[in-house]
């Protein structure tokens, strides 16, 4: 069975932990692991392996957590724009072979108790290799008002009556008195001859777009679709294209400790610990632990700055190097209104992190004013940068270890550590490590405008420095 890791994301629902060029299935949450990486080994023990399908500007991430876990083999499908789950996983199962029997997961939910996932996708695949389209239901454990719901027959528990939409509380209290309704888990099994049948008949333009736009000649690790042809795919759900509509479904109920940390409520639901009166995740291992003084029932998400509290309860409190998140708890759900507004006041805040992830290394903004900004840059062993320029800004490069292979205009230069090079504005130029140990250097740039926009990429179109 193959794995089909849908790996999108646009990084609104956790901000400020999560950002568009690090969703949260990247961030790591717990034990030092990502929502991602728990992903691909949860699912080794019942697959053989993966086909992730990721948005281009996050393959490097994917393929760098991949680097350190010990994962099975993974193919990847890049997209260069989402266009919904429907799209996505007809293109993945177009790349496979009709009797492939795939099981498709998100890549960024949270499932505590192995076991019962495991018993779970066996009952799937049993399903699916008679024919049917299996979602997994899970059982409420509460009247959520954030998920859809799978009405599954009273009687033949694995037959699906309907799908509902997210109801409001009263509603989804009814649900959950009657017993025979399971939230909508966003996973399915089935054959991909099956599933692609069912998606030609219900949605044939997305069929249709999806065939046009798959490559006829498919990498061995990598497929990449074209811009133009994505473009032209219908965007939709998977259960609004296929699942709603099929008469071959079928759902299996399941309890698993499951979770789609979709809020930072739902992630205090998962850190509290027995006992403790605020929930407190630590985001590096020597990070200070909070200080609270009849402070109870708080999320406290610390990385660096010590933070206190003093008589305040049912907060959310998220600190970052670059922003601070409060909230009164039940009210998470609005961290989308918030990242609206910082799209239009301060985009850059809704898209990276001051400590930035690229193919090459990390950047770290350590000063930014008018007229010069500061970074730590390190290049990881063969990494490199795009050949690029500048209009609005001259640089200073530093290095502190390793050795950097500079080049600017038509020279190319070994800068040591302890020495410096100057790159004028206007001049072409390409930093490199060809070392076997990180580069670390530090960038000032000087100039009146040291926006990340200021850039013209020369080669490397899917480098971003």
């Amino acid at each position: 069975m193959i794995n089909i890791i849908l790996c999108g994301g646009s990084g609104t629902r956790l901000w400020p932990l999560s950002r568009t060029m690090l969703p949260k299935q990247f961030v790591r949450l717990f034990d030092g692991k990502s929502l991602f990486q728990d992903t691909v080994l949860r699912n080794q023990s019942v697959c053989s392996h993966s086909l992730i399908v990721s948005n281009i500007e996050q393959y490097f991430l994917a393929v760098d957590q991949l680097s350190q876990i010990n994962s099975h083999t993974a193919q990847f499908l890049l997209e260069p724009i989402g266009r919904n789950t429907a799209p996505a996983i007809a293109l993945a199962c177009m790349a496979l072979d009709p009797d492939d029997l795939v099981f498709v997961t998100t890549s960024d939910h949270l499932v505590k108790n192995q076991a019962a996932y495991e018993h779970a996708v066996l009952q799937a695949k049993a399903l699916a290799q008679q024919g049917y389209l299996v979602t997994f239901g899970i059982k409420p454990t509460y009247p959520e008002v954030g998920f859809g719901y799978i009405e599954a027959d009273k009687h033949q528990g694995n037959d699906v009556i309907s799908f509902k939409e997210k109801p409001d509380a009263t509603t989804a209290q009814s649900y959950i008195d009657q017993g025979n309704y399971y939230w909508n888990s966003g996973m399915f099994c089935f054959k991909a001859g099956v599933f692609l049948h069912e998606l030609q008949t219900y949605a044939p333009d997305i069929y249709q777009a999806c065939k046009e736009a798959l490559p006829q000649e498919n990498c061995h690790t990598e497929i990449r679709i074209d811009l133009d042809k994505m473009h032209a795919i219908p965007e939709d759900s998977i259960d609004y294209a296929v699942m709603e509509k099929s008469h071959i479904v079928k759902v299996v109920p399941c309890d698993m400790g499951w979770s789609d940390l979709g809020s930072f409520d739902a992630l205090f639901d998962e850190i509290k610990q027995p006992g403790l009166v605020n929930a407190v995740l630590s985001r590096l291992d020597n990070s200070p632990q909070p200080i609270c003084i009849d402070a109870n029932n708080n999320l406290i998400v610390t990385r660096e700055r010590t933070i206190a509290l003093i008589d305040v309860d049912d907060l959310l409190v998220v600190d970052t190097s670059d922003a601070i998140l409060i909230s009164k708890k039940g009210s998470s759900q609005k961290v989308k209104n918030v990242v609206a507004q910082i799209k239009k006041q301060a985009p850059e805040l809704a898209e990276i992190h001051r400590l930035a992830f690229r193919p090459w290394g990390t950047y770290e903004v350590l000063v930014d004013t008018k007229g010069y900004k500061v970074k730590r840059i390190v290049v990881k062993p063969g990494g490199r940068l795009s050949l690029q320029k500048h209009f609005h800004r001259n640089e200073h490069w530093i290095v502190v270890s390793g050795t950097a292979t500079v080049t600017v205009d038509n020279t190319t230069m070994l800068v040591r550590p302890n020495e410096s090079t100057y790159i004028k504005m206007g001049q072409t130029h390409r930093l490199e490590n060809d070392g076997k140990i990180d580069l670390v250097m530090i960038e000032v740039q000087v100039g009146e405008y040291t926006g990340e926009d200021d850039i013209v990429r020369l080669e490397d179109i899917y480098a971003r420095s």
